[in-house]
């Protein structure tokens, strides 16, 4: 699966790093980025987690 996050809508509080550091890194530009172009099975509850941890609901599964 991949996942995607609206970078219109982030504001850099890092939630999704914390949830999946393997999966999000939230860089310099205080603005959250994907580092892997497809999640894992394993990491599918962390990236889970991470969605509904983000204050600004930015980070969505895609298609």
């Amino acid at each position: 699966m991949k996942v995607k996050v609206n970078t219109d809508m982030c504001e850099g509080h890092a939630k999704c790093q914390g949830a999946a550091p393997e999966v999000f890194r939230v860089g310099d530009d205080d603005v959250s980025v994907v580092l892997v172009e497809e999640v894992s099975k394993d990491l599918e509850e962390k990236v889970n987690r991470a969605i509904r941890l983000c204050p600004r609901q930015a980070i969505a599964w895609v298609k």
